[in-house]
């Protein structure tokens, strides 16, 4: 009679089924990470006025015109910067939950939004 070894199980005590549950990604996409990085360079850039006016590179109406629209700019790109961040993790959770195969919730179809 021969016994089982320790290395093999019999095919009852494994699991038949082993549910992981879906993964989200929540890192900043690289599109955001640019436009953020834009935004504060624009935002460095407004910082810099000052020394731009005492050099004698821009004067007062320049430098005036200049900071509105930098301060735009950058408002602007760091909004679009944390849109795309959010629409990144929305579809990443969305993905996620679609594969997720429960059969309740969005991913089976049962959705009740």
């Amino acid at each position: 009679m021969s016994l089982p070894t320790p290395a093999t199980t019999p095919p009852s005590a494994t699991p038949a089924h082993r549910h992981t549950p879906p993964v989200v990604d929540n890192a900043p996409p690289t599109c955001s990470k640019v436009t953020g990085g834009l935004a504060a360079l624009a935002c460095a850039a407004c910082c810099a006025i000052p020394l731009l006016i005492t050099a004698g590179v821009l004067t007062g109406a320049g430098a005036a015109l200049l900071e509105q629209t930098l301060l735009a700019v950058a408002a602007g790109l760091a909004v679009a910067a944390l849109g795309m961040w959010w629409l990144h993790r929305r579809r990443s959770a969305h993905r996620a939950a679609a594969s997720g195969g429960s059969t309740s919730g969005c991913g089976g179809g049962t959705c009740g939004c």
